[in-house]
């Protein structure tokens, strides 16, 4: 499926060079600092992904998946105001055609299945991300289910909305 190019051919990404194809705009949702950083410059590296906005709770990430409609949100699950989870279901409804990836250390493997029972594309543990952010969010873009490594064997079929 490819994503919406709502940016434009001559989109910059973040560092200002001009990006070629279709944009994916993509919304961080985490209340540390120092691990949006890590995302940030994670994704930074990816020419098509443009991020488009960074908030640290979970009401001002609905808030702002309804402005900016963003193609990805990253969304960890302990989150003040409104947990992850909660907001997740929330931006389904207010920007239906978002993929969610969830970040989180939960290691939890029915936390996991709650997660991805909100409509979320994936999951990665964050002590995992070093070696699984990028791929999950290519196979979350792509349509398909990703979860960490360390959840190998489980079973998604309740796992999914």
């Amino acid at each position: 499926m490819q994503c919406r190019n709502n940016v434009g051919v001559s989109a910059l990404n973040s560092k200002g060079n001009p990006v070629d194809g279709p944009i994916i705009k993509v919304l961080l949702v985490d209340d540390f600092e120092p691990w949006l950083s890590y995302v940030r410059s994670t994704l930074e590296t990816q020419r098509q992904l443009l991020i488009v906005g960074e908030v640290t709770d979970g009401l001002r990430a609905i808030q702002r998946a309804q402005e900016l409609q963003p193609d990805l949100v990253l969304l960890d699950l302990g989150l003040p105001k409104v947990n992850g989870i909660e907001a997740a279901r929330r931006i389904r409804q207010c920007a239906p055609n978002a993929k969610i990836l969830f970040m989180s250390e939960v290691q939890s493997w029915e936390i996991v299945k709650e997660a991805l029972r909100t409509g979320a594309g994936g999951y990665v543990v964050k002590a995992d991300a070093g070696a699984e952010l990028l791929d999950a969010v290519n196979a979350v873009l792509r349509g398909e289910k990703f979860v960490g490594s360390r959840f190998a064997g489980q079973d998604l079929a309740d796992a999914s909305d």
